[in-house]
């Protein structure tokens, strides 16, 4: 029995899917499935039951399942305890992002921590928003990176990121070729690529609400395929601007700032109030809170 095979036992239950968790771990489902074989064939028994298109966790399963948490809590308190013992931080860090956090905003923070930090490692889960919150509460992770606001008492929150709204286009498009500031009402007419939820989701229905009924062309999960449709014409999408600079800077995107309004996207590093941190987890806090938006 292995740490891996835990970890992968309890995204297998978690998700109820090989597929889905085999993404999560970078992982091959065929990976995946091996370790989980492996792992019943130590415990002696089937953990799940893998009827056509489902799985769920069997009796045997469901009794693992709190010694599977368990085993990887003391995995990672012991690895803080022996790393608070050295002259500088070690040991690991769990961070859960959502892919445009990973992408654009975290490199330059994780690179400024490293430098300082040479002998943590840094392990990245990617996610959205509500898969986050989870595994930072159920503590699969040390700390999760979200939109703000968050409003779970359980968690403490430091500002990370702030980041205006951008309306995104195409290029050739009409909009985009007057360079002008976009009015409320005149995006109201076009073809909208939104996000299916959050944050930001509302904060477009809010400025957009007095506009009478959207044209809702697409609802999209990732950043990147907002930022992608925009480009191809299909609409106009609400991106920040730290995340379409690249695709801005080499003629692929317009950004266009909103008539009157500004919209902002604010980023926050949360945690489990009542976590024991340990010194790379302190440090971590420490250099996200100098990195901070001024308020």
């Amino acid at each position: 029995m292995d740490f891996d095979q835990l970890q992968a036992f309890l995204e297998v239950a978690r998700l109820k899917s090989f597929s889905r968790a085999a993404l999560q771990l970078f992982r091959t489902q065929p990976a995946v499935s091996a370790q989980i074989r492996q792992l019943e064939e130590e415990v002696g028994a089937r953990l799940f039951d893998r009827s056509p298109g489902r799985v769920a966790l069997t009796e045997a399963g469901r009794l693992f399942h709190g010694t599977a948490q368990q085993l990887l809590r003391l995995r990672q308190e012991g690895i803080q305890a022996i790393g608070d013992l050295g002259q500088r931080p070690r040991g690991e860090l769990h961070i859960a992002a959502n892919e445009g956090s990973c992408l654009h905003v975290l490199p330059e923070v994780f690179a400024a921590f490293k430098r300082q930090n040479p002998d943590v490692q840094v392990r990245i889960r990617r996610g959205e928003h509500n898969e986050i919150l989870e595994a930072v509460l159920e503590n699969r992770v040390d700390f999760g990176v979200v939109s703000l606001p968050v409003g779970d008492a359980r968690l403490k929150v430091v500002p990370l990121h702030r980041d205006e709204l951008l309306v995104a286009l195409a290029p050739r498009h009409p909009l985009a070729k007057r360079g002008k500031p976009l009015d409320p009402a005149e995006i109201a007419k076009e073809p909208l690529l939104l996000p299916r939820s959050g944050q930001t989701r509302e904060a477009i229905e809010e400025l957009l609400g007095g506009q009478g009924a959207l044209q809702v062309s697409m609802e999209l999960d990732s950043t990147e395929l907002l930022k992608g449709f925009a480009a191809a014409g299909l609409g106009l999408a609400f991106v920040a601007r730290t995340l379409a600079a690249a695709e801005a800077q080499a003629g692929e995107l317009a950004l266009l700032p909103i008539a009157g309004r500004q919209l902002y996207r604010d980023l926050g590093l949360i945690f489990r109030r009542d976590r024991a941190l340990g010194r790379a987890a302190l440090a971590f806090i420490a250099l996200a809170a100098k990195k901070a938006p001024p308020t």
